[in-house]
């Protein structure tokens, strides 16, 4: 890819709050039309990133662009050509879902004659003309986070910058609302979106892990689970926590996760005969357990590349 072909390239970016470093030498380049992720807890530079690409907060260093604006020089223009959603709903809960519309049209300066017609179309596709009139402070979750991406996508954006968009919905609306951003990205938009749910990390064509400011890895979610340094090892055992107790005494184990009747087992590549040593280990504890060898989530890769890291364990 050459530099146009990226809608998003960001060089040493870096954000200071007094001593603290919230953003720390970062390097993006994020293709157009793709739909990318920022993974990570709170505090490890999400919300700060997505400010500085959105040029509503200045860089201490490095440098960034925006569809070929320098988030800087151009952040006034650079507001126009982006749409920008955050995780608490910003439109007025005392207007009502046509006139918080309305109201974003005006403040995007669509033409009078094109306004009626636009929000028209949105209340249809985002499935709020029945809301039309309601207030916004009486809607659901699922309801006002469709009106805040059809106030976002009003001025049909090429990039939307989403943080956190789906921390106070439930799962069905948060699956209704990938749909969603599938169709935009198939439109051609570029989308960025910041969250902590592994499963919603896994649904972008790649993503970044941010831990402490830094990005600890990026790629898509297959790339990410190949280049980890930890094999991952699945036991499925009638009684978990005595195939755990027996576990956490096999040297070379860096982490052991338990899900429901599972556990998932990392243990560093370099070791050799990784699924035999599990199988050695609970055979002797006389635990009966099927071990297999699996492809690591991206809750695997999370653990890898940041608690494990952390510790020098893993790369």
């Amino acid at each position: 890819m050459n530099s146009l072909d990226y809608a998003i390239t960001a060089s040493g970016l870096t954000r200071r709050f007094g001593a603290l470093v919230a953003v720390d030498n970062v390097y993006l380049k994020i293709p157009s039309g793709a739909i990318y992720g920022f993974l990570g807890p709170n505090g490890s530079g999400k919300s700060t990133m997505i400010r500085m690409l959105c040029g509503l907060l200045t860089p201490s260093a490095g440098s960034a662009t925006v569809l070929g604006m320098d988030t800087k020089r151009d952040s006034e223009k650079l507001k126009q050509q982006i749409g920008y959603m955050t995780q608490k709903f910003a439109l007025y809960d005392d207007l009502t879902v046509n006139e918080n519309l309305q109201f974003v049209s005006e403040i995007y300066a669509v033409a009078r004659k094109q306004r009626k017609v636009r929000v028209a179309e949105l209340l249809e596709e985002f499935n709020l003309h029945q809301q039309q009139k309601q207030r916004a402070a009486t809607l659901s979750g699922g309801q006002k986070q469709r009106l805040a991406l059809a106030a976002a996508t009003l001025h049909k954006p090429r990039i939307l910058f989403l943080d956190e968009p789906t921390s106070a919905v439930d799962p069905q609306n948060r699956r209704d609302f990938w749909e969603k951003l599938f169709d935009l990205a198939e439109q051609g938009t570029t989308i960025l979106v910041s969250t902590h749910y592994m499963d919603e990390a896994a649904r972008c064509h790649s993503l970044a892990i941010l831990d402490r400011g830094i990005k600890v890895a990026d790629g898509t979610p297959k790339e990410l689970g190949e280049g980890i340094a930890s094999q991952v090892i699945e036991v499925t055992a009638r009684d978990p926590n005595a195939a755990r107790q027996s576990l956490l005494k096999l040297a070379g184990i860096t982490s052991i996760t338990q899900l429901g009747v599972q556990l998932r087992v990392l243990i560093p590549k370099e070791i050799p005969d990784a699924v035999q040593r599990v199988r050695d280990n609970l055979d002797h504890a006389n635990v009966n357990a099927e071990v297999e060898s699996v492809f690591p989530d991206l809750e695997d890769v999370f653990v890898s590349v940041t608690e494990l890291s952390n510790s020098g364990l893993a790369a």
